[in-house]
């Protein structure tokens, strides 16, 4: 059952923020350089991204969608569902973080990693990670807008402005760029994935600083996390039997069934949390709490899946025997045809 470090990074960044939040000018320079991380982040996910490798995945079309349809389709449809249970289970803001960790892309990295593990289809996991990611920086903004209405900024002028300018051109930028930076950037991926992780904890401060100015954490109690943490661990579970039997369902087989499971049931850290800190502005550290929750909670439960499926015995595969020039068959099928 794996613990992931940078959780604990994250927590402990959640630590510092409730110790020494950011207060007068140092939270206008936190919120500044915040600002420009997320411009960072975005393009270097442009510039990693590489076109052929995306348009070549596009063969398996029918994966992709059923991919995409799980992230941006039914993991909303539950999202919406789970509205029945405010005020009695959970508390209004901690439905908002609910609602939209069900908006957020499916992650890459352990996607591709727990299917490795498993012994599904790894290009298949790769260009599905890689497709939700992308959609995700137009689908989930708007999303949110759409279902989350004033809490996330509406569809107005400055909130699309803000998604413009911090998400979508940056990405866009990085993509034109590729050709000319895409070696340094594979090169020293290392350094550049420490980066991103100190752009991602830089945010998580930022956020967690405005809500202990604001007082906003006075509003979750002991019990309303344990009736999140409960209702988080019924989405994953539904999502999880989904995937797995919608695939057999859809024909899949077992390789394809495994990307569809792990790439289909995840919900990304590293896009969501600079997306919430532009949608929700000084309410965002309630809204990405329910998504580190999740993330850890499914790097746990898929860690015990992919371990299990690795042990699966793989089906056989048999070739159909030539018939001898004295069976039946042979016989049989020479005098009709002769």
């Amino acid at each position: 059952m794996p613990v992931d470090p940078y959780i604990l990074l994250i927590l402990g960044t959640v630590g510092l923020a409730a110790l020494l939040p950011a207060r007068g000018t140092g939270a206008d320079v936190a919120s500044g350089a915040s600002t420009a991380a997320i411009a960072f982040l975005f393009f270097l996910y442009g510039a990693r991204l590489s076109t052929r490798e995306a348009l070549d995945g596009l063969k398996h079309w029918r994966l992709h969608t059923t991919v995409l349809a799980c992230t941006f389709v039914v993991f909303p449809l539950l999202g919406l569902a789970a509205r029945g249970l405010v005020p009695v289970i959970l508390a209004h803001p901690l439905y908002q973080g609910l609602l939209f960790l069900t908006l957020v892309p499916s992650t890459v990295q352990s996607s591709i990693a727990f299917t490795s593990i498993a012994r599904g289809n790894v290009p298949a996991a790769i260009c599905a990670g890689s497709f939700s990611s992308l959609a995700g920086i137009v689908i989930t903004p708007l999303l949110a807008a759409a279902l989350l209405g004033s809490n996330a900024g509406g569809f107005s002028a400055d909130s699309l402005l803000k998604i413009v300018l911090q998400l979508l051109v940056p990405f866009l930028a990085g993509q034109l760029l590729r050709r000319w930076i895409g070696g340094f950037i594979t090169r020293h991926k290392k350094i550049l994935g420490y980066v991103d992780r100190g752009s991602i904890l830089l945010v998580v401060y930022t956020a967690f600083s405005e809500g202990m100015v604001q007082g906003i954490w006075h509003q979750v109690s002991a019990i309303r996390l344990a009736g999140l943490l409960a209702v988080e661990a019924v989405v994953l579970a539904v999502m999880l039997a989904l995937t797995w039997y919608g695939g057999k369902a859809l024909r899949f087989d077992r390789e394809d069934r495994i990307a569809i499971q792990f790439a289909g049931s995840k919900k990304s850290l590293a896009s969501g949390l600079p997306m919430a800190s532009v949608l929700f502005g000084a309410h965002a550290s309630l809204a990405v709490l329910p998504l580190m929750l999740f993330h850890q909670m499914q790097l746990m439960v898929c860690a015990v899946i992919a371990k299990r499926r690795a042990r699966d015995p793989l089906p056989e595969v048999t070739e159909p025997a030539a018939p001898t020039a004295g069976s039946r068959t042979a016989v049989g099928t020479a005098t009709r045809s002769g």
